[in-house]
């Protein structure tokens, strides 16, 4: 539907420069949204996929091992759309207080991704509303150390912002002005948990995210906050009971697509077209998801089969194979620790995993080996490549 401009357009200096900042107007739009005919069909759709993904949990002998991984390559992914070139076995070296391949300030990018989702997931679980105090918390830890820790983590901005272009007067987009911001993520919050119109929480996810991009309230790590919005309304609003849908993979692979739908939204209006492209990409990545599970799933129970086959050591294998499915990059000094094995004992048991071509050793050193659990790591790679 092609309604008139979303928003207002203010004018305002920043950098030396005049330029026209978009205020948008709150939501829910005006008229109201239409999710009648195909729509309905895409919202049922997708509904139904996020559903088999929250039932993902009986598929797997351990929920959280699918998570640790999942949000990891999360990470990794939405932190790429933002620029970062580190891989997700950059992350798990860094975890491993290894040396990673990628710009040390890439991966701490990533790491802090994760520190700002389990915050934002701890505070959800003691009964905390996911509300403007708990995004500038999370945004607190997603800034705290490398890029942008110097602007104003944990804060709504006080200064203009851009998007796009190298100045703000070629810029693509310019948000609101810095004393619009309080005001508009007010209402963004409001909108968040009224009930009173009854909205599928999967629409109200499709509309919060674009008008938190819109308002783009801090002065960095908007995108990436912005996404993580998405999984923890769902979260929140019982669709999933673990955060596990996130869109990085699918925007990432359609960021043209994405961009020129937010314009339309903010120009013309045309929210439908965003609601079936972000819908479509639920539907996609959550299928994708529970995909991956099945597929890990089937991995675990057949490299079980072939260490059990290995004979003498097997059950010390077994034990170095069980660390690997939660960790699938580990030092022997991990393994040690973690399974209370001896460096004797456990440096044979991977062997053995190595000799069985399950597992590798990754750093070709004679001391502080790494080992990496590779048909695990290809799986969680998918799509994963720097940009």
């Amino acid at each position: 539907m092609i309604r008139t401009a979303t928003g207002t357009y203010h004018t305002t200096a920043t950098a030396g420069e005049t330029v026209r900042a978009f205020v948008p107007h709150d939501l829910p739009p005006e008229p109201a949204l239409d999710v009648s005919g195909q729509r309905q069909r895409l919202l049922e759709r997708a509904t139904l996929a996020v559903g088999r993904l929250d039932s993902v949990s009986t598929l797997l002998p351990d929920p959280q091992l699918f998570l640790y991984a999942y949000v990891r390559r999360e990470a990794v992914l939405s932190s790429q759309i933002e620029g970062t070139q580190s891989s997700l076995s950059d992350l798990l070296l860094f975890e491993l207080e290894e040396l990673p391949g990628a710009p040390f300030d890439d991966v701490v990018e990533v790491s802090n991704y994760i520190a700002a989702l389990d915050h934002g997931m701890a505070r959800l679980r003691e009964g905390f509303p996911l509300c403007n105090r708990l995004l500038r918390e999370m945004h607190a830890k997603l800034m705290s150390r490398g890029r942008g820790s110097d602007k104003e983590p944990g804060e709504f901005r006080r200064s203009q912002n851009w998007i796009g272009g190298t100045r703000p007067g070629n810029a693509r987009f310019v948000p609101p002005p810095p004393h619009e911001v309080e005001a508009r993520m007010a209402a963004l919050e409001h909108f968040l948990h009224d009930e009173a119109g009854g909205m599928p929480l999967l629409l109200k996810a499709a509309l919060a995210h674009v008008q938190f991009e819109t308002i783009h309230p801090f002065l960095d790590g908007n995108g990436r906050l912005g996404r993580l919005l998405i999984a923890l309304l769902l979260h929140q609003g019982g669709l999933l009971t673990q955060p596990l849908l996130y869109l990085s993979l699918y925007l990432k692979q359609h960021r043209p697509v994405y961009y020129e739908l937010l314009d339309r939204i903010r120009s013309q209006g045309d929210w439908e077209a965003w609601v079936d492209f972000f819908l479509e990409g639920v539907e996609q990545t959550a299928l994708g998801a529970v995909q991956t599970a099945r597929r890990l799933v089937e991995l675990f129970d057949t490299d079980t089969r072939r260490t059990q086959d290995i004979g003498r050591g097997a059950a010390n294998a077994l034990r170095v194979l069980a660390a690997l499915r939660h960790r699938p990059m580990l030092s022997l000094k991990q393994l040690c620790h973690t399974s209370t094995m001896t460096f004797p004992t456990a440096s044979k048991a991977m062997q053995q995993l190595v000799s069985a071509g399950i597992a590798r050793e990754l750093t070709g050193q004679r001391r502080n080996r790494v080992f990496v659990y590779d048909a695990y790591l290809t799986i969680l790679n998918e799509g994963g490549e720097p940009l």
